[in-house]
Order: structure tokens, then C-alpha cells, then sequence
């Protein structure tokens, strides 16, 4: 019997963006779901920093075609036998697992636990920006930072978000603003400063400049909570100057330096690191945390709280529309989502 195909665009080689072999177009076997895995026809997908990190050059040569992509919207195919959250034709949206295929194909494979349903509200290409840097948003703030939900909880707290017009940065200034918490940004340019403004930001500064100088000119001598998403150790002194004693810090970016936690001691200041892959890389007992928050993101932006970060869309889904989308990430000056949608 012959086995069903599907279309996709992977890589072999780890190349330069600029090479048409970096991402190419492939036919792939169509996946079958067991167990808790759910079978997606992706709609649309977005294109995240972590895909242009994974697909920079290298020397390793892949056997088969390497499929990324960490962020879906579409409708479930077939379900696994032990599935229960999700039925065929329900509408959902996520970010996937590190470890497997990613979801630049026509059909994916992904363990429920991790699956929201889609926005009503948002089309596919709306809702295929948020997954990724949702759950970032969430996790930095909620679980690792431990703010509360509650806003009565957060009156007169202070957030500095730095690289606040990205991905992960758009999400977490609507979420901290909805939260009670008066919200800091920072950006280089003027087109990322209204961007952030826009999204509820009540100050932003420039992360080329020292930070106290300009946080004291807007009014605060310190911060209670730092979300770093740029150059973890580029802001590493300015962090550890402005916040405030007992106060908390979470970076979502690696470093190949070593920082200096020291500079942190005599605050007693807690430093914590944010990937939201750790779950389902790791199999984690509360994976389906994903499930609920992405669920309860979904409910926000329903009832007009959260707004998708959509700037760029870019159709069909093919290897040629995939460069063009990680050249502008490459470039360092996109706002806001890239996304992509419908294979034809």
C-alpha cells in the first residue's frame, strides 16, 4: 500500500540564509498519531528567534530532512488512542517540542498536553504568532518570577522588560499591564518604542544607554522584577543596579560568558532562567500547564485583553517564503510576529 505524503520545507545542510539550500522544499511521509499525540493540518506557522538560532551554520549534516518550526495554528486530523482533550476538527494553536519535527509541514504531530484551542476570534495566520512567545510571557512572569495573576497583588509593583518590542516582549507587556503591574520597556528605535507603547507600556528607555539614569529621570530609584529577553549579559550590570532589593530577575537568553552573580548578593536578589521547551522536552508531571495557559491566553484575546503581534505575513508556506522570513529575523529590526500560512 502506498504510504500518504505531504509537503514541507526542511534543511540538510546548516548554510547561510542567503544559500537557497539553507531551507528547501520536501515531500515527507504523512505522520499517524498514537498515544497522546494529536495529527494537526497546519494552517499557518510563525517563525521565531529560535528557529534562525537552530539553522545557523554548522558543519553537521543531516541523514534526512530536518524539519523546524515552533508555532502552529490548525485543525486536528486524528488523534492518538489515549488522547482526551482534543477531537478531529477542533481548531488549535501551539509551540510544539525542541526534541521532534518541527511544524513547517503540511501535517504535524504533537502531544496534546501542550495544545491550546485557538483563539475564536483570530484566523489561523492571527493565532499561529502567539503559542511560542505566549508561553514565554507566562512562564517568565507567573512561574518564574512568581508574580501574581492578581492585580490587587501587584499595585505599585514595577516590571522592566528589556527588548520589550519583540516577540516574547509584546506578550509580556499586555500580560504585566493586565496583571496590575506598571510596565517599563525597552528599545533602540523609534518604530519599537511606539510598538511597545502601544502595547500598554507605561515608560520605555533605550538598552544602549545605562538604565538607572533613565529610570530615575521617568521617577523609580529601583525595579521589583527584571524579564530580560536581549543580551543577558550586555545588561547584566545595569540589571544588577536598578533592581530592587529582594527583587527578581528572569533572562531568556543563554550567554557564553560567565556573569557575575555576586553583584547580586548583597540584594539578595533571585536570578532564574525562563525556556519554555523545558516541559516538553523533559516530560515534565505538569506539562499540561501548557495546555491551560495557552487555553487562558486564548480566553484574553477573546475578550479583548491580548491582541495578536501579527506585523508580517508572508504566503504560501515554501522554502523561498521561509528565507525571506528568517532574513528579517536576522535582521534584528522586526517588531512584533512574522507569520506564514497556507501550502499550496
Amino acid at each position: 500500500m502506498t504510504k500518504e505524503t505531504m509537503k514541507a520545507v526542511g534543511l540538510i545542510k546548516y548554510l547561510p540564509i542567503d544559500d537557497a539550500e539553507s531551507l528547501i522544499d520536501v515531500e515527507l511521509e504523512k505522520p499517524v498519531p498514537t498515544g497522546k499525540d494529536i495529527l494537526v493540518k497546519v494552517k499557518a506557522i510563525s517563525v521565531n528567534p529560535v528557529d534562525v538560532k537552530v539553522r545557523s551554520p554548522k558543519s553537521r549534516v543531516e541523514e534526512a530532512p530536518r524539519v523546524l518550526g515552533w508555532d502552529v495554528a490548525g485543525v486536528v486530523e486524528q488523534v492518538g488512542e489515549d488522547c482526551t482533550l482534543f477531537r478531529p476538527g477542533d481548531e488549535v494553536y501551539y509551540a510544539g517540542s525542541i526534541k521532534r519535527a518541527g511544524g513547517n509541514s503540511e501535517y504535524h504531530l504533537v502531544d496534546e498536553r501542550i495544545v491550546g484551542s485557538k483563539p475564536a476570534t483570530l484566523t489561523y495566520a492571527e493565532a499561529a504568532a502567539l503559542p511560542l512567545t505566549s508561553i514565554t510571557a507566562w512562564e517568565g512572569l507567573f512561574d518564574r518570577l512568581g508574580i501574581s495573576t492578581g492585580k490587587a497583588d501587584n499595585a505599585g509593583k514595577t516590571l522592566l522588560i528589556i527588548g520589550a518590542a519583540g516577540g516574547v516582549g509584546s506578550i509580556a507587556i499586555q500580560l504585566a499591564k493586565h496583571a496590575g503591574l506598571t510596565v517599563i520597556g525597552t528599545a533602540s528605535r523609534p518604530e519599537s518604542a511606539q510598538w511597545a507603547k502601544g502595547l500598554g507600556a507605561d515608560h520605555v528607555i533605550n538598552h544602549f544607554e545605562e538604565f538607572l539614569p533613565q529610570l530615575q529621570a521617568a521617577g523609580f530609584a529601583q525595579v521589583d522584577y527584571i524579564f530580560c529577553l536581549n543580551s543577558t549579559e550586555k545588561h547584566w550590570k545595569s540589571m544588577a543596579a536598578v533592581i530592587a532589593p529582594q527583587g527578581k530577575i528572569c533572562s531568556i537568553v543563554e550567554t557564553d560568558e560567565l556573569l557575575n552573580l555576586t553583584l547580586l548578593k548583597d540584594k539578595s536578589v533571585t536570578f532564574v532562567w525562563e525556556l519554555m521547551f523545558t516541559r516538553s522536552m523533559f516530560g515534565t508531571p505538569d506539562m499540561i500547564e501548557q495546555h491551560k495557559l495557552l487555553n487562558e491566553v486564548a480566553r484574553l484575546v477573546d475578550e479583548g485583553v491580548i491582541r495578536t503581534t501579527t506585523t508580517d505575513k508572508l504566503e504560501p508556506i515554501n522554502a523561498a517564503n521561509l528565507r525571506k522570513a528568517h532574513a528579517m529575523l536576522e535582521s534584528g529590526r522586526t517588531v512584533g510576529k512574522v507569520v506564514l500560512e497556507r501550502f499550496e
